[in-house]
């Protein structure tokens, strides 16, 4: 499944609003440890279909960065039903990101 960049405006359709659980990527263009976690993010999300993967620019949507107490990126953020259920900072490699998602 392919990586959906989500916006404050389409974050409550997007994911809290998702069936399934969604892995949010907080990320900014100038993050050289973001840059590293892009490629994982996108590997993971074409193996794991039991997860939506999403991605926030955190200069573009800080409202949803302070939202969730993103305050080091890259930052994974997992929401089930609407709701955080974990967060993590640090670049994951994808069996960080299947042990996250309880996979």
């Amino acid at each position: 499944m392919a990586v959906v960049n989500v916006t404050q405006d389409t974050f409550e359709n997007e994911v809290l609003n998702s069936d399934k659980p969604v892995l949010i990527d907080f990320w900014a263009t100038w993050c050289g440890p973001c840059k590293m976690q892009g490629p994982i993010f996108d590997e993971a999300s074409d193996e794991i279909k039991e997860a939506k993967f999403c991605k926030v620019n955190v200069d573009e949507n800080p409202e949803l960065a302070q939202k969730y107490r993103v305050m080091s990126i890259p930052n994974l953020v997992l929401i089930e039903n609407g709701e955080m259920k974990k967060q993590e900072v640090g670049v994951h490699d994808v069996d960080g990101i299947y042990d996250m998602l309880g996979l």
